[in-house]
């Protein structure tokens, strides 16, 4: 669990680091703001890395939004004194993208990259059980997202999958900054409670 304390005792650590760091501290608090301001500065290498193991926007989205999922989920376990947060943002997205790369719906379909390009990666076969947890993750990670009411799904989507932050959304949409953040709060809060029976695979 990462402290406030432990956030200071790193001399050796930037403003950033230490900046991402409280941020986890205060989503492991329960800030869903924290987890919206942690995205904003994270989002893009979590995507643009996940896009560039699976070469496929929508599969690259759907591990984005597993992976703030899983954040808001596991914040409390992240533990400063084993290294920054955004390689472990990073081993979050390797680890699905590497289950997906695996998976046999993506070795049918051609999206594979060649095993050099991922062998750095992981060289773990994932289980079957494994790769049937993360097809239902996916599945369930849409359901959920349909259950949503329009202007919670569309906000959410718009910044889980189209990249844009919150004021980027507010501009596009006209909408206040405030009615933005609420929708994204909420509908991930629901998120959280309608994926509650999935929590252990997510």
């Amino acid at each position: 669990m990462v402290s406030a304390m432990a956030v200071y005792s790193l001399p050796d650590y930037s403003e950033l680091d230490r900046s991402r760091a409280r941020l986890v501290l205060e989503i492991a608090r329960g800030s869903e703001q924290a987890l919206a301001q942690l995205y904003d500065c994270t989002s893009s290498v979590v995507y643009g890395l996940a896009l560039r193991l699976l070469r496929e926007p929508s599969l690259a989205e759907d591990v984005t939004l597993e992976v703030f999922l899983q954040v808001w989920r596991t914040a409390g376990t992240y533990d400063i004194q084993r290294g920054r947060v955004l390689p472990w943002l990073v081993t979050m997205v390797r680890s699905r993208a590497i289950d997906r790369l695996r998976s046999p719906q993506v070795r049918g379909s051609g999206l594979e990259q060649p095993l050099e390009d991922t062998a750095d990666l992981d060289d773990r076969q994932p289980s079957p059980e494994r790769l049937s947890i993360e097809a239902g993750n996916s599945r369930a990670i849409r359901r959920a997202l349909s259950e949503l009411p329009t202007e919670q799904r569309e906000a959410i989507e718009l910044a889980y999958f189209s990249g844009f932050s919150h004021s980027e959304i507010a501009h596009r949409s006209g909408l206040p900054l405030g009615t933005v953040k609420t929708r994204i709060r909420q509908g991930m809060l629901r998120l959280r409670e309608l994926l509650a029976p999935y929590a252990e695979g997510l």
